[in-house]
C-alpha cells in the first residue's frame, strides 16, 4: 500500500485547503516534516487515519473537534486521501470524508447539525467511479481492501510520538493488550472464559442435583409421616429411599385386607336391605290390586247397559245403508221430475212439433244434417274480413313493387354524373397535396433561420458582458503580476538585514565565518517574508486563471454568435418571424388539400359502389313487382267464390253464423227435453227398488219401521268408544284378579314389614367401607409417589456421576487455560498464542537490531514465571553480546532505547502486514523520538531509514532535529500564518535538487 496524495481543508489547524504529493518524495524515498511546536504536523498524521478509518486516536470521544476553529460558517471541512494497492500496476483509490459540525441554518436563525460524509472512488482508465457513498458503506469497503483495522496500521504505518517505545518497555499486560489488538485473538480469551462459565455451569447442576435429592428425600419423609427420629438424613442414598418403598409396601397390604373385610360387610347388610325392600313393594303391589277389583265390580251394571246399547247400533249398522238408499232415490225422483219440467218449457220455446221421445229424436237427426252443412259455409264466411284485408295488402305491395322501380331506375341514371364531378375534384386536390414535402421544408428552414436569429439577440448580450469581464480580468492579472514582482525585488533587497537579525555574538556568520560582528547591515522595519511572497503568488495565480477563463469564456461565445448569425442568414427576426407564418400557412393548406383527397376518393369509391348495387338491384325490384301483380290477381278470384257461397246459405239471416246458432239452439233443447224423460222413468224404477229392499231388511233385524232404526243408530266412533270403554272394563278385572293370583303375593303378612333398622345398619357398613377404601387409596397414591421419587433418584444419581466426570476434567483444563497449576510456566491460553506471535516479531526485529548495534544487542523472548503470582510469558529482555548475559530492556539508555524500539516497531510492521495477507506497505510515517540521540546513533538510526527506503518505501518523519534537517534535504514544511491557522509548503524543487 503506498500514501499518493493529501488533501485538507478546515481540518485541525488548516483552514484552507492544502495539498501535499507524497510522489514526489518518492525519488528521495526519505522526507522530514518540519515545523513549529503545535503548527499541525501529526495533524497530517491525524487526516491519513481520518480519511481511513474514520477517526482520529486523539479525538475518539467527538469528531467536532476535527473541524478547524478556524473555519468560517462557510468554509468546508474535508479530507481527500489517494492511495495505491498493488504494485505499480496496481489498483488507485481515493477517499474524502466530512466529519460532523454545527453550521449555521440556510434559512432562519440558529444552527442545524451538518451530518458526516464519506465517498470512495476507484481509478478506471483515467477516470474515478464510485464505489461507495455512506460512511457505514465506505468503512466496510475500505475494511476489504486494506486489510488492516485502525490499531494495526497505527502500528505499522503511524508510528506516532513514543508509541513504538512503549511498546518495548510494556509490562506483560500492557503489552498483551497491544498484540491482541493487531493479531484478533480475543477469541483464546472468550475461549477461557466460555470454559470457566462451563466449569460453573456443571458445578451449578451438581450442587442442584444434590439440592434435589434433598427435596425428594423430605418429599419421601411426609408421605411416610414418619417421626423426628425417622427423618431424611443430609445426604440420603438410593438406599434409605428403597427403604422408604419398602415401608409403604407393607402399609398397602394392611389397607388392603381391611378394606376386603369392609367391602364383604357392606355387601351383607346390603343383601338384607334388599330383601325387604322388596317383601315392602309385594305388599304394596297386592293392596292395590285388591282395591282395583273391589272399584271394578262396582260398575258391572252400567257396563251391562253399554254391551247393550253396542249390539243394538251394530243391528242399525247393517240396515242404516238401504234407509240412506231410499231416501236418496226419493230426493233424485223430485229433482228429474223438476228438470224435465224445465226441459219442456225450453223446447216449446224455440222448436215445434211433437215433445215425445219418438218425435224428438226424428227431429234432432234432421236438424243435426243441416248443421254439417252451414258450418263449414260459416267458417269460410268468417274468412272474409281477413281475406279482404290481404286483397288491400297485396294491392299495396304492387303499387309499391312499381314504384321501387321508378325509383332505382331514376337513381341509376343520375348517379354518372356525380361520379363524373367527384373525380374532377379529386384530381385536383391530389395536384396541390403533391407540394407537402417542399412545405414542410420550408418550414424547417424557416424555423431554424428564426431559432438562430433569437439565439444571435441572446448572445449578443452576453458577448458585452464577457467582453467587459475579460477586459477587467486582464487588469487584474497584471496588477497580480506586478505586485509578486516587486516583493521579489524588496525580498532581495532585505536578506542583508535578515542575516544581521540572526547574528549571535561569539557564533560564526553564515557568510563570511566570523565570529565577530562590528557592522551588521539594518533591516527594513517591516520586512517581506516568504510567506508574503507565497500569498502574492497565489494571488497571481488566481489572476492568470481567471484571466484564462475569461479569455476562453469571450471566444467561445464570439463563435457561438458568428455562427448564430450566418445560420439567420442575415435576416431580422422580424423578417424570419413573417416567413415563417406564411410557411406554416401554406403547409396547413397543403395538409388541407390531402386530407379533401382522402375524402373525395372515398367518396367517388362509394358513389361506384352505390351504382353497381342499384344496377344490381333494380333487376330484383322488376321481378318483385311481376310477382306481386299475380299474387293479387289470384287473390281476388278466391274472394268472389266464397262470397258468393255464404249468400246461397243466409236462410233468412243476417248472416250464416246467426243461421247455425239458431239450429244449435233447436238441437240442444231436444236433447236436453229427452235426457230428462230418460233420467225421470230411472229414478223411478230406483225407488220402487228401494222400498222392497228396505221392507225386508227390517224385518230380518228385528225393527219394527224406519224410526226403530233411527233410534238405535250410533256413529262409528260412538261405537268405537262405547267398546273401548266395555274392553278396558274386562282387562282391568282380569289384571287385578291375574295380580292377586301371583304366588309371590301368597303368604306375606298383612302388616308392612320396617325398612328403618335395615337402613341404619347399610348406611354404618358403607361408611366403614368407604373409609377403608379411602385409606388403601392414600397408601396406594403415596406408594406410587415414592416409586416415582426412587426411579427419579437412581437416574439422578447416575447422572450426577457422570457430570462430575465431566467438571472434575474441566475443571483441570480450565485451570491449565487460565496459568494455573498444573500448568508449570503459569501462561494462559491467550498468551500462548501471542507469545507465538512474539518470537516472529523478536527474530524479524533483531535482524535490524544486530545491524544498528554492531551485533552488540538482540531483543529475546522471555517466558519465564514473574515474581508475587504475575503472569508471564510476554516478556521482553535485551542479551549483550559483551557480557554474554540478559537484562532487562528498561536497562538500556536513551540511544539504545530508541534502537530497540525502532527495530522492534519494525518487526512487528513487518510480523502484522504477513498476518493480514502478506500486503506490501510502502509508506512509513515516524512522529518524533530522534531528539534523545547522539550523533552516533542518530547516525546509525539514519543508516536504517536508508536501509528501508532502498528497498522502496517512502519514509515521512517528524522531528525538531537540527541534523536531520540538515541530512534530509526532502522537507514539508508546515507554518502559522498571522490569523493562526497552517498551512503546507512542500519544498519538491529542493528534494529534487
Amino acid at each position: 500500500m503506498r500514501i499518493l496524495r493529501l488533501s485538507v481543508a478546515g481540518f485541525g489547524p488548516y483552514k484552507t485547503a492544502q495539498h501535499v504529493d507524497f510522489e514526489a518524495f518518492r525519488d528521495d524515498g526519505l522526507f522530514l516534516i518540519t515545523g513549529k511546536t503545535g503548527a499541525g504536523k501529526s495533524s497530517i498524521l491525524d487526516a491519513i487515519c481520518y480519511a481511513l478509518y474514520g477517526s482520529v486516536p486523539r479525538y475518539e470521544s467527538t469528531q467536532q473537534r476535527l473541524r478547524s476553529d478556524h473555519c468560517g460558517a462557510d468554509d468546508p471541512s474535508f479530507v481527500e486521501l489517494e492511495f495505491l494497492v498493488g504494485d505499480e500496476g496496481g489498483t488507485r483509490y481515493r477517499v474524502r470524508r466530512s466529519p460532523e459540525y454545527e453550521r449555521p441554518k440556510a434559512r432562519g436563525t440558529g444552527t442545524t447539525v451538518q451530518k458526516t460524509t464519506a465517498q470512495l472512488d476507484r481509478l478506471v482508465d483515467g477516470e474515478w467511479q464510485g464505489i461507495a457513498a455512506r460512511p457505514v458503506d465506505v468503512g466496510n469497503e475500505l475494511d476489504r481492501i486494506l486489510r488492516l483495522s485502525k490499531d494495526q496500521f497505527l502500528q505499522v504505518i503511524l508510528l506516532a510520538q513514543n508509541r513504538f517505545q512503549q511498546f518495548l518497555l510494556a509490562r506483560n499486560d500492557d503489552r498483551q493488550a497491544v498484540l491482541r489488538t493487531l493479531f484478533g485473538t480475543r477469541r483464546f480469551e472468550q475461549i477461557e472464559a466460555a470454559l470457566i462459565e462451563r466449569q460453573k455451569a456443571l458445578r451449578a447442576q451438581l450442587e442442584s442435583g444434590r439440592q434435589g435429592v434433598a427435596h425428594q428425600a423430605a418429599l419421601v419423609a411426609g408421605l411416610l409421616a414418619v417421626g423426628e427420629d425417622d427423618a431424611a438424613p443430609e445426604e440420603p442414598g438410593v438406599t434409605w429411599f428403597e427403604a422408604a418403598l419398602a415401608a409403604l409396601d407393607t402399609q398397602l397390604q394392611s389397607a388392603e385386607a381391611h378394606a376386603g373385610e369392609a367391602d364383604r360387610a357392606f355387601a351383607e347388610a346390603d343383601a338384607a336391605h334388599r330383601a325387604l325392600v322388596d317383601t315392602r313393594k309385594a305388599q304394596s303391589r297386592r293392596d292395590a290390586a285388591a282395591a282395583r277389583l273391589a272399584e271394578h265390580e262396582a260398575e258391572q251394571d252400567a257396563i251391562d247397559a253399554e254391551r247393550r246399547t253396542l249390539a243394538d247400533a251394530r243391528r242399525a249398522a247393517v240396515v242404516w245403508p238401504q234407509l240412506t238408499a231410499l231416501r236418496a232415490a226419493e230426493a233424485a225422483r223430485v229433482a228429474a221430475r223438476s228438470l224435465e219440467a224445465d226441459a219442456r218449457a225450453a223446447y216449446a220455446g224455440v222448436g215445434s212439433g211433437e215433445s215425445t221421445a219418438e218425435s224428438l229424436a226424428i227431429a234432432i237427426d234432421e236438424t243435426t244434417r243441416r248443421l254439417g252443412t252451414l258450418e263449414s259455409v260459416a267458417a269460410e264466411e268468417r274468412r272474409l274480413p281477413e281475406l279482404d284485408a290481404d286483397a288491400e295488402h297485396l294491392n299495396s305491395t304492387a303499387e309499391a313493387r312499381a314504384a321501387a322501380v321508378a325509383d332505382a331506375t331514376e337513381r341509376i341514371e343520375a348517379l354518372p354524373p356525380r361520379i363524373d364531378s367527384v373525380t374532377a375534384a379529386l384530381t385536383a386536390a391530389r395536384v396541390q397535396a403533391a407540394g407537402e414535402a417542399d412545405a414542410r421544408g420550408r418550414v424547417e428552414r424557416s424555423t431554424v433561420a428564426r431559432d438562430a436569429a433569437l439565439l444571435a439577440r441572446e448572445l449578443e448580450s452576453e458577448h458585452d458582458q464577457a467582453l467587459a469581464d475579460e477586459t477587467e480580468a486582464s487588469g487584474a492579472h497584471a496588477a497580480a503580476a506586478a505586485r509578486v514582482h516587486e516583493l521579489m525585488r524588496q525580498r532581495l533587497a532585505g536578506y542583508a538585514g535578515e542575516l544581521a537579525a540572526a547574528l549571535v555574538s561569539g557564533d560564526p556568520c553564515a557568510v563570511c565565518g566570523s565570529v565577530e560582528h562590528p557592522a551588521p547591515a539594518a533591516g527594513d522595519a517591516a520586512p517581506v517574508t516568504e510567506g508574503d511572497i507565497e500569498l502574492a503568488k497565489g494571488d497571481a495565480d488566481r489572476a492568470a486563471a481567471a484571466y484564462a477563463a475569461a479569455t476562453a469564456l469571450l471566444g467561445d461565445v464570439a463563435t457561438r454568435l458568428a455562427g448564430a448569425r450566418s445560420a439567420a442568414g442575415g435576416k431580422t427576426l422580424d423578417q424570419l418571424d413573417d416567413e415563417l407564418a406564411a410557411a406554416h400557412a401554406a403547409l396547413r393548406d397543403v395538409e388541407a388539400a390531402h386530407a379533401d383527397a382522402e375524402r373525395l376518393e372515398a367518396e367517388r369509391e362509394r358513389l361506384r359502389g352505390e351504382l353497381d348495387a342499384a344496377t344490381t338491384g333494380l333487376a330484383g325490384l322488376r321481378a318483385e313487382s311481376e310477382a306481386a301483380s299475380r299474387r293479387r290477381a289470384e287473390h281476388s278470384s278466391i274472394l268472389t267464390s266464397i262470397a258468393d257461397r255464404v249468400a246461397q246459405h243466409l236462410g233468412g239471416f243476417e248472416s250464416v253464423a246467426a243461421h247455425v246458432e239458431s239450429l244449435q239452439e233447436q238441437l240442444a233443447a231436444a236433447n236436453r227435453l229427452v235426457q230428462a224423460i230418460t233420467a225421470v222413468e230411472a229414478d223411478e224404477k230406483a225407488v220402487r227398488s228401494a222400498t222392497s229392499v228396505l221392507h225386508a231388511q227390517l224385518a230380518e233385524h228385528d225393527f219394527a219401521d224406519e224410526q226403530a232404526v233411527e233410534t238405535a243408530r250410533r256413529t262409528l266412533a260412538e261405537i268405537t268408544a262405547i267398546d273401548a270403554r266395555i274392553r278396558e272394563h274386562e282387562q282391568a278385572v282380569s289384571s287385578a284378579r291375574a295380580t292377586l293370583a301371583e304366588p309371590e303375593l301368597a303368604g306375606l303378612p298383612a302388616e308392612p314389614v320396617d325398612l328403618d333398622a335395615a337402613a341404619e345398619r347399610l348406611t354404618s357398613a358403607r361408611t366403614a367401607r368407604d373409609a377403608a377404601l379411602a385409606a388403601r387409596s392414600s397408601v396406594a397414591q403415596r406408594r406410587t409417589q415414592v416409586a416415582q421419587i426412587v426411579t427419579s433418584v437412581r437416574a439422578q444419581q447416575a447422572a450426577s456421576a457422570a457430570l462430575d466426570e465431566e467438571y472434575q476434567k474441566l475443571r483441570e483444563l480450565a485451570s491449565v487455560v487460565q496459568g494455573n497449576e498444573p500448568n508449570t510456566k503459569r501462561m494462559r491460553l491467550e498468551t500462548y498464542v501471542l507469545a507465538a506471535q512474539l518470537e516472529e516479531i523478536v527474530a524479524a526485529a533483531n535482524l535490524r537490531l544486530r545491524a544498528m548495534t554492531s551485533g552488540r544487542y538482540a531483543l529475546e523472548h522471555d517466558d519465564s514465571l514473574q515474581y508475587r503470582g504475575s503472569r508471564s510469558g510476554l516478556g521482553l529482555a535485551i542479551l549483550d553480546q559483551h557480557t554474554g548475559r540478559s537484562r532487562p530492556t528498561h536497562s538500556l539508555s536513551g540511544g539504545e532505547t530508541f534502537l530497540a524500539s525502532l527495530a522492534l516497531a519494525l518487526g512487528l510492521a513487518e510480523v502484522v502486514t504477513q498476518q493480514a495477507g502478506g500486503i506490501t506497505l510502502d509508506t512509513l510515517f515516524i512522529d518524533e523520538g530522534f531528539g534523545s540521540l547522539d550523533a552516533d546513533t542518530l547516525e546509525i538510526a539514519m543508516a536504517t531509514l536508508d536501509s528501508l527506503r532502498a528497498g522502496g518505501r517512502t519514509i515521512g518523519l517528524i522531528s525538531h532535529v537540527e541534523a536531520m534537517k540538515e541530512q534530509i534535504p526532502a522537507k514539508l514544511r508546515i507554518s502559522v500564518t498571522p490569523q493562526g491557522d497552517s498551512e503546507i509548503a512542500p519544498d519538491y524543487e529542493l528534494a529534487a535538487v
